[in-house]
């Protein structure tokens, strides 16, 4: 899909734009109640964020550069891997300005600006998370034309930054924007029969990824330092030569 970057028209918010935000807000705020990553809140709390009103991309993004160097950018929707990649090596997340209807609560097949916003911006919020993120985008970048480096470093993406779960004081944290902005995947990662793994680079590198439907399994990091180790791992194997599988 080619590369499609526009304005956030915030006048054409519809009073039931705003509402679907409303009802979002406080539902995904009442269920992450203990549950999801102390950054996350802290980083809620940080932008500023709150039940009344869509948030206007650019105080977000003015408040995120203070914060961590990073600031949104506004897409019309999912973008490729080169830009999308290209935009995180920039520090700059790319975020959709159509928000889901009231018929789309649960699951949406593409990411609206509930997920990108309130599931991405809190992390970005944090240093930590927002030098990884960076990091990140910046060995994807290198290697755009490299299709199977390109499908594990979006495993390492999904895993992590969709889907992540931490240790946290001896608690199983959410941090996935796609936990954090579904009550489906956080009642499907919560239910008994949810396979929750430790986090290994290797095997999430090798095992399939899809956000076409609730995960089947997820990976659990024992602490922040994995993130940015991960990163630094894979960019090591890249560049020395090794030899990546065709992906399943």
């Amino acid at each position: 899909m080619p590369r499609v970057m526009l304005e956030q028209r915030y006048d054409q918010y519809t009073t039931q734009d705003q509402l679907v935000w409303k009802v979002l807000f406080d539902r995904q705020t009442a269920l992450l109640h203990k549950r999801a990553c102390s950054a996350f809140g802290q980083g809620l709390a940080g932008v500023g964020f709150h039940r009344n009103a869509i948030p206007r991309f650019e105080e977000v993004s003015q408040r995120l550069y203070k914060a961590t160097g990073w600031q949104l950018e506004p897409a019309k929707g999912m973008l490729n891997d080169a830009d999308f990649f290209g935009l995180l090596a920039q520090r700059k997340f790319p975020a959709t300005v159509w928000i889901r209807s009231m018929q789309q609560f649960d699951f949406i097949e593409e990411p609206d600006l509930f997920h990108g916003v309130f599931g991405h911006v809190p992390l970005l919020m944090d240093q930590a998370f927002a030098d990884f993120l960076h990091f990140l985008g910046q060995v994807a970048a290198q290697h755009l034309n490299d299709a199977v480096a390109l499908a594990r470093l979006e495993r390492l993406y999904g895993f992590t930054v969709q889907f992540g779960l931490v240790e946290e004081y001896g608690q199983t944290r959410m941090y996935g924007a796609g936990l954090l902005s579904s009550s489906g995947e956080i009642h499907h990662c919560l239910g008994d029969v949810t396979r929750r793994f430790p986090f290994d680079l290797a095997t999430v590198l090798h095992t399939p990824y899809s956000e076409a439907h609730l995960q089947d399994q997820y990976f659990v990091l024992n602490s922040w330092d994995q993130l940015t180790e991960s990163v630094a791992e894979l960019a090591a194997l890249l560049s020395s030569g090794w030899e990546l599988q065709p992906v399943e």
